[in-house]
């Protein structure tokens, strides 16, 4: 086991933490599970990690929109000590409900540095829940720690709202420009994400956020055809990245 240090976030609704401390556990990483209400009572212990792991589920029963609430608790409470963990070189994934939450609070993309929300995840598309196998590529020109070298994998979708959206062409042409979309849907896109998105990271490629579920692909028996290739690598990747601090 390394001496990489993993917070992941827990309580009202996420229903992924433990999957999401098994994914870092078998790449060597020591995650705990911290739960939200002890996190905003003692800031500081932030800094003993490396990493913070938001999962998905259902945060806050997604009462005023999904990750919103989480969302708006995280910004009012806890953002200087996230702004200091990001400044000195942490690292930062959000899965699902997890993402929901970064782009809410503006974690993501951060184009200006202020956490001023500019992209957002709505009701998919068909207006339905989807839960299905999608294909997705990483983008080879993203700088983000997370996607290195990752390729083609498939991964499960699970989710109301993940339809991926910008505030105007403007910040799409800006994510574009800066390499800052991590993956895309290559063959499904399974919520009409604009311009394909299923992940996407900051400017300074250490926050990943995406709506598949690598933590749900750990081994090939997840997979439905048995295959090679699981959900590990991204974990590897953040974990190689944050023993580098």
């Amino acid at each position: 086991m390394s001496d990489v240090r993993v917070c992941v976030i827990t309580g009202y609704g996420i229903n992924a933490d433990r999957e999401l401390v098994k994914a870092f556990e078998l790449c060597g990483g020591r995650a705990d599970l911290v739960h939200v209400n002890d996190l905003i009572a003692a800031p500081q212990a932030i800094n003993k990690y490396s990493i913070i792991g938001f999962p998905g589920g259902f945060s806050f029963g997604d009462h005023l929109g999904s990750g919103l609430v989480f969302a708006n608790l995280f910004k009012r409470n806890l953002k200087a000590g996230l702004d200091e963990f990001v400044r000195g070189g942490g690292l930062i994934i959000g899965i699902c409900n997890g993402f929901q939450v970064l782009v809410k609070m503006g974690v993501l993309p951060n184009l200006n540095g202020d956490w001023n929300p500019c992209v957002s995840l709505i009701h998919n598309e068909s207006g339905m829940f989807t839960d299905r196998w999608v294909e997705i590529r990483a983008k080879e020109t993203c700088n983000c720690v997370w996607t290195t070298g990752l390729g083609r994998i498939d991964l499960p979708v699970r989710h109301g709202e993940g339809r991926f959206i910008t505030a105007s062409a403007d910040i799409y042409e800006r994510l574009e420009e800066e390499h800052l979309i991590a993956l895309t849907y290559s063959r499904i896109n399974p919520n009409g994400s604009e311009g394909n998105v299923a992940g996407i990271t900051d400017p300074t490629g250490r926050i990943l956020g995406l709506m598949p579920h690598p933590e749900a692909y750990l081994s090939r028996e997840n997979h439905p055809m048995w295959r090679e290739g699981d959900g590990l690598d991204i974990f590897k990747n953040g974990i190689k990245a944050a023993g580098k601090r």
